[in-house]
């Protein structure tokens, strides 16, 4: 075990942030700390990394070993060049080749003694510089600035002049490089590419220590993690397995939870139903009864509700009308800045019903190909049309869409007057704008705060084309899990530029590469992405033009495109593969003998389906007939019950006071109530169980 965290407690003012947080990470173990924005999970690392005191707790490291923490800002010397900040980790091994250098110099001019002396200190320093990993240094901070995304002529560029996400960039790369036992990120990936992501995922997959991530990136922690910590309400649970593993375990518990909850209030329910009977049986053993009972009752530990799945932000995407079968039509399209070339020759068509993710590095036009598809920025060449009744809907990830001095009531209730002030409150509060939230100063909101306004904004247009600019930044995972649903019941048209693998594989039906200048087609989703990129990409060199699946290579007709293209066509709208094809001569064969032979595993579910179904039946009937005697006895109760009080009316009556044998008859006849009665009773209570 390398760290060890022990009833961890924090709190601002009155608002419990953390309450007895409690996990260990094992030496080597890949880690993964989850929970809404907000739950505390940036505030428990750097509790761990000795930035902020817990208010209660131990944070535990083991003896002898090192940790490294990369924050969101990571902070770097803005004094240095990207490569010498870089080098800089790597101070130790440069001292020691200067040594070797002067013991070098040195040993030219001694003699004697002095000469084995020196060569004994030669031999020292170059098995240290060895070991050390003193000959490849170099090329290791090379290797680590291109894995994140920097090319050789920017290693000269000097720190000062970066953005924040490329200063983070640095600050992860000097981290890597000092190889620390455990190492803390606290969202890696927020200033990454595609390319600089899955090289980070195979950096940490490989790394020799352990490695604690709080990311929003869903298939970065499939990747990597082993272990996953939950942070919900305050409190700490940890699953193993990656994080689709945690989702699943979790969305178990939750219902395994729910159900336990429900159960018990069915039971309360029923044995406060059951007292109330008793006692209205009005007699000395049925109270003795319902008293034990409401003591039993009393001692039960009664079950919080368990958290629901977010049930606080909806997004229903409606288009008002239905737009022709042809969308957008982008033809011979180009764009460039100056000498930079962003893309040329550019040929699409998106249809009706498609959900189409333009992914490619970081600068490459993606953000602008969007901004010329809304007549922001001119195209250099080339033009685009849009179909019949096409209405696009605009999600700008800079939210241009949004004016800096309206507060978020006057956002709405300006664009759309014919709103009243309900329904304005409602849908702000259905996007976690509540309370006094809404007359907030757009100005003043947060990155997370204008994307989900800016939603809000989008979900009202009842667009039926939505052109969608990194819709998951600043979302959370449950943020993003309800927009990806939104987007797979939208019965329009969906166009997105995005770097969230994991929002791309679930809501993608066909994805546009834009690399070289160019855009590589694939039909499918993520997944099938990485598994055709390579294919396609040689394709691409090839042609030395557009090449995809599906699509038209340059120069040739419909009939030269790929079979991969064809066949690919059937994933177009599930995003799965087609099935693969069997092989000649066997396929008739292979046909008829399942037609003729089920396999044993069908047999078996047949088998099993039927003896489900039987103990269902069985199940209803006994249930059925329980309620049936249960209604039965109640009713022979009230009946008797009638009868004994009617018996009680005629006792008290003068005119039979007199009649000895009708009294005789009357007193017999309550006594035979009286011990019925208390058998129902009894029967009553078995069956009310």
């Amino acid at each position: 075990m390398i760290l060890s965290c022990q009833n961890i407690s924090k709190a601002f003012s009155e608002n419990k942030v953390l309450e007895n947080i409690s996990f260990h990470i094992e030496n080597y173990e890949k880690a993964a700390i989850v929970g809404i924005n907000g739950a505390g999970k940036t505030t428990l690392l750097r509790i761990i990394v000795g930035e902020m005191a817990a208010d209660s707790g131990t944070v535990t490291l083991s003896r002898n070993k090192s940790m490294g923490y990369l924050a969101q800002d990571g902070a770097v010397d803005t004094s240095s060049t990207i490569y010498d900040e870089l080098l800089s980790v790597k101070q130790q091994l440069i001292l020691l080749e200067q040594r070797i250098r002067d013991c070098e110099v040195a040993m030219q001019s001694a003699e004697g003694s002095s000469l084995e002396s020196l060569m004994k200190q030669y031999d020292s320093l170059t098995h240290a510089f060895e070991t050390g990993g003193g000959y490849l240094y170099r090329s290791e901070v090379i290797g680590v600035l291109k894995g994140l995304g920097f090319e050789e002529p920017e290693f000269t560029k000097s720190v000062s002049t970066l953005s924040g996400g490329q200063k983070t960039r640095v600050a992860l790369g000097k981290l890597l490089l000092q190889k620390p036992d455990l190492i803390i990120l606290d969202e890696p990936t927020n200033h990454l590419d595609m390319n600089s992501i899955t090289w980070l995922e195979t950096y940490l997959m490989n790394y020799k220590g352990a490695v604690i991530i709080v990311s929003h990136d869903r298939y970065f922690l499939n990747r990597i993690a082993g272990k996953v910590i939950e942070i919900d309400q305050t409190k700490a649970t940890s699953f193993t397995g990656n994080y689709s593993d945690y989702a699943r375990k979790k969305e178990q518990l939750r219902i395994a939870a729910m159900n336990a909850y429900l159960n018990q209030q069915r039971e309360i329910r029923h044995q406060e139903e059951v007292i109330e009977k008793l006692r209205s049986f009005n007699r000395e053993k049925s109270i003795r009864r319902a008293e034990s009972r409401e003591k039993l009752l009393e001692k039960i530990d009664v079950l919080e509700k368990p958290t629901e799945v977010r049930t606080d932000m909806h997004l229903k995407l409606t288009p008002r009308r239905t737009s022709g079968n042809d969308v957008l039509t982008v033809e011979d399209l180009g764009k460039s800045y100056g000498p930079l070339r962003l893309f040329e020759h550019v040929d699409f068509e998106i249809k009706r019903g498609e959900h189409v993710a333009v992914i490619g590095d970081n600068g490459t036009g993606k953000t602008t190909l969007l901004k010329i598809l809304n007549r922001i920025v001119p195209p250099d060449s080339g033009s685009f049309r849009l179909g019949m009744n096409v209405e696009i809907g605009y999600y700008d990830q800079e939210h241009h869409v949004l004016h800096e001095g309206k507060t978020l009531f006057e956002e709405i209730s300006d664009e759309h007057p014919a709103m009243n002030n309900t329904e304005i409150r409602n849908l702000l509060a259905a996007f976690l704008f509540t309370g006094d939230d809404v007359f907030k100063l757009i100005r003043d909101l947060s990155g997370g705060e204008r994307g989900r306004l800016s939603l809000a904004k989008l979900m009202l247009g009842n667009a039926n084309f939505l052109i969608l600019d990194e819709p998951t930044n600043h979302l959370d995972i449950a943020s993003k899990e309800i927009l990806e649903d939104a987007i797979n019941s939208y019965e329009g048209t969906v166009l997105y530029v995005s770097h969230d693998r994991y929002f791309i594989n679930r809501t993608a039906h066909r994805i546009l590469d834009l690399t070289q200048g160019r855009f590589v087609n694939y039909i499918g989703n993520y997944d099938y992405y990485l598994e055709k990129r390579d294919t396609q990409m040689a394709a691409l060199a090839a042609s030395g033009g557009y090449a995809g699946e599906g699509g038209r290579p340059a120069g040739k007709t419909d009939g030269e495109i790929s079979a991969e293209g064809i066949s690919a066509a059937g994933r177009s709208l599930t995003g799965k593969a087609a099935p693969a094809a069997a092989a000649p001569g066997n396929a008739s064969l292979t046909t008829a003998a399942a037609k003729d032979q089920p396999s044993a595993s069908q047999l078996l579910r047949e088998s099993g389906s039927k003896l489900d179904w039987k103990a269902k039946k069985e199940e209803q009937a006994r249930l059925r007939k329980r309620e049936n005697d249960l209604k039965k006895c109640e009713d022979r109760i009230a009946a008797l019950e009638q009868r004994s009080a009617d018996i009680d009316a005629l006792l008290s009556d003068p005119s039979i006071g007199t009649q000895v044998a009708r009294l005789q008859e009357l007193s017999k006849e309550q006594a035979q109530i009286s011990k019925e009665l208390e058998g129902l009773y009894e029967e009553w209570e078995t069956l009310a169980q």
